[in-house]
C-alpha cells in the first residue's frame, strides 16, 4: 500500500531550511557570548537553558533529532567549557545503558514474530464472523486489538502499522476509530512494560520498570477504556457497512483453524500483563521474560504455518525497530547530558518551583502536551527533555507518568508521528485528516489527565 501524503512542515532540502541550523547556532551563541561576560547571578544561570531552547526550536522546525541534539549539545560545551573527553564519556555511559534494556526488546520481537503470523488477524477475523451487522462492536474490538498489541510491543507504530489496514478493511475511515487507536496506543506505549519510553522513565527516575507499570496500569486501563467508549459510540453513530472482505489467506479457515492462530496473541498479552502477579504469586519466574518468549516462539511455530526457523527469524526482525530507537535515543542522551552538567535543568526546576505546588504537575503534563504535539516523531526523545525537569521538582513515580503520558497525547496529534504515519498510510487518508480527526478526542483526554493529576499526583 502507497501513500502520496507529503508531511506538512519546511521542505529539508529547500534553501531556507538549510539556513535554520546554523542560523539558530550562530543566534544562541552570540546571545550566550553576551550574557557569559555579563556579572553571575539569574543571568548567568538562564544561560544554560539556551540549549535546550535551540533544541526545542530545531525539533518545532522538524529538524533530524540528532542534528539538534548535537547543535544544543555543542552550545552547552562552549557555555560549560566542556571538552571531548567529557562527551566521549558520555557515550561510553549513555549507548550502552540504553542498549542494555533487554526486557522491551524481547517483548517487541516476540510481539512482531505474532504479528507476521497472523495471530492478530486472525483475531479480527473471529470477531468479524462472529458479529453480524453490529459494526460498533468491531469498531470497539479493534481499539482492544491496538491497545493490547502497543501494551505488548511497547510500540504504537509498529502495532498501527499491522492493525490500521485491518481495521479499514473492517470498519472503514470512521476518525472515531482512529482516534481511539492513537488515544490507546499513546496510554500503553507510555506505560508498557516493553516500551522505551518506560525505559526512559525507569533510567531517570531509578523507579524499576515493574513498580513504575504496576502504578501507572489503573489509569492505562482508564484510558484504555475511554478510547474504546469513543470507537464504539462514534462507529455506531456513522452506520457504515463492512468495507472490503476477509483476507485470501483467512477466508477458507475454519473458525478453529483462526482460534489456534490467535492462541500466541492470547499467551503473549496474558503472560506480559498477567505475568508479574504469577511470578510473585508463585515465588519464580514461571512467566519471566524468558520463559514466556520461548513459549510464544513454540506456539508460533505449532499454531501457525510458521517453520520454526521462520518463527525465529522473525522474531529476530521484529528487534530491529526498537533496537535502532534505542541506539537513537542513547545518542540523543549524550548530548542531553551536556546540558545537564550546566546546571540547566536545576535552573528550569527552580522557575518552576515558584508555581503554588497544587499546579506543578499539571502544568508540567500540559507542557508536555505542547512539546509532544510538533516534535512527537520520536515520545522517547521529548522525554530526555522534559522529565529530567520533573525529576528535579522532585514528581514522584506516578506524577512523572502523568507528564510522559501527556508528552504521548501530544504525539497522537503530531504530523511527524510515526504512529500517525501508519494510521494515514493504513487507513488511506492524509496524515493532517488523522491530527485533525484525532484534536477533538485527544483534547478531551488531554483535560481528563489534568484532572487526574491534581488528584492523584
Amino acid at each position: 500500500m502507497t501513500n502520496t501524503t507529503t508531511t506538512a512542515g519546511p521542505d529539508p532540502a529547500s534553501p531556507r531550511h538549510r539556513l535554520i541550523i546554523p542560523g539558530a547556532l550562530a543566534a544562541c551563541l552570540a546571545l550566550a557570548f553576551v550574557a557569559h561576560t555579563l556579572p553571575g547571578g539569574a543571568l548567568a544561570a538562564a544561560i544554560g537553558v539556551l540549549p535546550i531552547l535551540l533544541i526545542l526550536g530545531l525539533l518545532f522546525a522538524q529538524v533530524n533529532m540528532l542534528i539538534a541534539a548535537l547543535a544544543g549539545g555543542v552550545m552547552a560545551m562552549i557555555i560549560g567549557g566542556l571538552s571531548l573527553s567529557d562527551a566521549n564519556a558520555g557515550l561510553n555511559e549513555a549507548v550502552p545503558k540504553m542498549l542494555s534494556i533487554t526486557v522491551p526488546i524481547l517483548n517487541s520481537a516476540i510481539a512482531m514474530a505474532v504479528f507476521k503470523a497472523g495471530g492478530y488477524a486472525s483475531a479480527l477475523t473471529l470477531v468479524r464472523r462472529n458479529i453480524g451487522g453490529r459494526i460498533e462492536y468491531v469498531g470497539a474490538f479493534i481499539v482492544v486489538l491496538q491497545a493490547a498489541a502497543t501494551y505488548m510491543s511497547g510500540i504504537g507504530g509498529g502495532s498501527a502499522m499491522v492493525i490500521a489496514p485491518l481495521a479499514f478493511a473492517a470498519v472503514g475511515a470512521i476518525p472515531a476509530v482512529i482516534a481511539g487507536m492513537s488515544i490507546a496506543s499513546a496510554a500503553c506505549f507510555t506505560t508498557s512494560p516493553a516500551s522505551l519510553e518506560t525505559s526512559v522513565v525507569s533510567k531517570l527516575t531509578g523507579v524499576p520498570v515493574a513498580d513504575y507499570v504496576s502504578l501507572m496500569q489503573p489509569f492505562t486501563l482508564v484510558f484504555c477504556a475511554v478510547a474504546i467508549v469513543i470507537a464504539f459510540v462514534g462507529t455506531r453513530r456513522a452506520k457504515t457497512l463492512f468495507e472490503g472482505e476477509e483476507s485470501d489467506e483467512f477466508r477458507t479457515m475454519s473458525n478453529a483453524e483462526l482460534w489456534k492462530r490467535t492462541i500466541p496473541a492470547v499467551f503473549l498479552m496474558f503472560a506480559v500483563i498477567a505475568g508479574p502477579f504469577v511470578n510473585r504469586a508463585a515465588g519464580i519466574p514461571i512467566l519471566g521474560p524468558m520463559a514466556y518468549a520461548v513459549i510464544t516462539l513454540a506456539l508460533v511455530y505449532f499454531c501457525s504455518d510458521f517453520s520454526l526457523n521462520k518463527s525465529v527469524d522473525a522474531m529476530i526482525d521484529g528487534s530491529s525497530y526498537i533496537l535502532t530507537r534505542l541506539l537513537q535515543v542513547g545518542l540523543f542522551l549524550v548530548f542531553i547530558g551536556m546540558i545537564e552538567k550546566i546546571g540547566a535543568f536545576g535552573t528550569i526546576a527552580g522557575l518552576v518551583k515558584m508555581a503554588p505546588p497544587a499546579v506543578v504537575v499539571p502544568a508540567a503534563v500540559i507542557a508536555g502536551f505542547a512539546i509532544g504535539f510538533p516534535a512527537g516523531a520520536y515520545v522517547g526523545s521529548i522525554l530526555m527533555l522534559v522529565l529530567p525537569i520533573a525529576v528535579a521538582l522532585g514528581f514522584g513515580p506516578v506524577a512523572v507518568g502523568f507528564v510522559t503520558i501527556g508528552v504521548g497525547f501530544g504525539s497522537q496529534v503530531s504530523l511527524v508521528n510515526i504512529t500517525m504515519q501508519a494510521l494515514s498510510a493504513g487507513f488511506r487518508i492524509p496524515v493532517l485528516q488523522v491530527s485533525k480527526g484525532n484534536a477533538p478526542y485527544v483534547l478531551s483526554c488531554l483535560v481528563l489527565l489534568v484532572a487526574l493529576s491534581f488528584a492523584f499526583a
